[in-house]
């Protein structure tokens, strides 16, 4: 990667990005190729399979590390696809602390699926950063966190987080699915790596599926490179595309995402039957400050408590007219669920468990208006 005092918008339109030079297509083409002819054996072009290489995304590679800050970017065909890679670098013996708020897909890939590889684990409150240093394992390698996190959009605080995993020898992972590189860089702040489920607001029309992998550890991107070809779970060309056309307008979407989370958290902390709000940076709450230093605003994603608890939660879930009761999040659509029941059950019993009172929103780009409207109705009625 180059530098650049190209701004965001810019950068998500043109790195890694120019005009086809065959035709002069100005939109990265979709190579809908599994394999390239090469002018004698072994010297090729520098692709040779679509599963090794391909230069849709390539480019999309190329464009997302650009956003995040980072040498190394690597596509996957899902969030968990790119975790799972990043996680094959343990050896048995090693220790991983996740943040006690995390993805349920997350929570379950670690705690049922890593561990077979004797790898450990540990939940640990991020928050409480004495006690992560006071009560380190020694054969941790990872700290794995997500900010704002999901479902309950903690915010922890990265750079203060790395400087601690850093001196006891170990790396920072952080999970940007619920910012984007738009509000937030985890590399720019200490984290080693960055991960994303790039079906959220970097695809942003729940119409594709993807992962993302960012470093600028150069031995650990190598790694990656590595297992990206010989697992290969990899994005197929279209998905590539319908990602990387996602990307050109991340900046103006997210924007308007921000703008009507506002307009739904000011309706929700004045409606009756809400007991709490949680929104990243919401004045008066634990790690607005924080908020306020690494994000450039708090995001589109929106959880809050009902006050009737379980039953009533659910209910609202299923009384709204624009938010779909749907499990994903970061589309131009809106969307409610219960996590409890939803994307975290596999939590359920779990230091990960989420209050059974929560609804989860994933606040669209509709008119502001509209949705709180929906909202307010939804509540009233129960």
């Amino acid at each position: 990667m180059t530098e650049s005092t190209d701004g965001f918008e810019t950068r998500a339109i043109h790195v890694g990005q120019d005009p086809e030079p065959v035709t002069g297509a100005v939109i990265t083409p979709i190579f809908q190729t599994s394999t390239y002819a090469q002018p004698s054996p072994g010297d090729h072009t520098g692709y040779e399979y679509s599963r090794t290489d391909n230069p849709t995304r390539t480019a999309l590679q190329e464009a997302l590390a650009d956003l995040e800050g980072a040498r190394h970017g690597y596509a996957f065909a899902s969030g968990l696809a790119a975790e799972d890679t990043v996680l094959r670098s343990l050896r048995a013996g090693d220790h991983i602390v996740l943040g006690n708020d995390a993805y349920g897909g997350t929570f379950r890939l670690i705690s049922q699926v890593i561990t077979r590889a004797g790898v450990t684990w540990e939940a640990a409150d991020l928050t409480d950063l004495t006690a992560l240093s006071a009560n380190w394992n020694p054969a941790t390698k990872i700290v794995w966190m997500e900010t704002p996190t999901n479902p309950l959009l903690t915010v922890f605080d990265i750079a203060a987080t790395a400087e601690i995993t850093h001196a006891k020898g170990a790396k920072l992972v952080v999970d940007n699915t619920f910012a984007s590189p738009y509000l937030q860089q985890p590399i720019s702040l200490g984290a080693d790596l960055v991960i994303h489920s790039t079906t959220k607001y970097i695809g942003g029309h729940s119409d594709v599926v993807g992962g993302f992998a960012a470093t600028n550890d150069d031995d650990w991107a190598g790694d990656i490179k590595y297992l990206q070809n010989a697992v290969g779970a990899v994005p197929a060309p279209m998905d590539c595309f319908l990602t990387l056309r996602g990307l050109k307008t991340l900046g103006v979407r997210m924007d308007r995402h921000v703008q009507n989370a506002h307009q739904v958290v000011e309706m929700l902390q004045a409606h009756p039957a809400v007991s709490t709000v949680l929104y990243p940076g919401l004045e008066g709450t634990p790690g607005a400050d924080i908020a306020s230093r690494q994000m450039k605003a708090g995001g589109g994603m929106v959880s809050f408590r009902v006050a009737a608890g379980l039953e009533a939660a659910k209910a609202v879930t299923t009384k709204t007219r624009l938010f779909t009761l749907a499990e994903s999040l970061g589309g131009i659509e809106s969307l409610i669920e219960h996590p409890g029941v939803m994307t975290h059950a596999s939590a359920a019993g779990s230091p990960l468990e989420v209050p059974d009172d929560l609804v989860r929103l994933s606040v669209g780009i509709e008119t502001g208006d509209d949705l709180v409207a929906d909202l307010n109705d939804a509540l009233d009625g129960v």
